[in-house]
């Protein structure tokens, strides 16, 4: 199957696709002024941070900053966007361009079936200083708890995230878009 980008999840981060690409036309992606930051303060913890967009050369970024800390069962901060509907089924993979310090990120997937707050599917990946494609298949995503199935069910995604998760370091990543495949 060729590389199927969303138009875009992010407002004016589609910023080019390879000339096989299908758009998917029956997705209206979220604008990036709808992505929410989240963090573990909700249940207690002490991480701090924030996302933000940013206009870099007339390119609208979202970008991820703040530190993560495990200390009273905490450990996540993230930018979180809620979806209208879920992915196309025969979408086989999330696609994002990023760069960071280094880092290992999150891409946090909820479904229908993520009842409670704590329950999500996630899939790492690393960071540089130069931006690079990151490809996550559906099959790459790790359910939280036995009570999920093994495997995310693309059009029963109800929300995406990029996220610093799981140990104390210092976050900064910047999604530069994001699509299926």
């Amino acid at each position: 199957m060729p590389f199927r980008p969303l138009i875009a999840l992010f407002t004016g981060l589609f910023l080019g696709l390879p000339a096989h690409a299908d758009p998917v036309s029956d997705y209206t992606p979220p604008p990036v002024t709808e992505w929410r930051y989240i963090s573990d303060q909700v249940m207690g913890g002490v991480s701090q941070g924030g996302a933000r967009a940013e206009n870099v050369k007339g390119e609208t970024y979202l970008r991820l900053t703040g530190d993560v800390s495990t200390k009273n069962n905490g450990g996540f901060i993230q930018a979180r966007a809620e979806l209208e509907q879920g992915f196309p089924a025969e979408a086989q993979g999330v696609v994002l361009q990023v760069r960071g310090n280094g880092e290992r990120y999150y891409v946090f997937l909820r479904t229908r079936g993520t009842i409670l707050p704590w329950q999500f599917y996630n899939a790492p990946f690393q960071t540089s200083d130069d931006w690079q494609t990151v490809r996550l298949p559906f099959t790459a995503f790790k359910p939280s708890g036995r009570l999920l199935r093994a495997t995310p069910l693309p059009e029963t995604v109800t929300s995406l995230g990029v996220v610093a998760y799981g140990r104390d370091h210092r976050a900064d990543v910047t999604a530069r878009w994001i699509g299926l495949y």
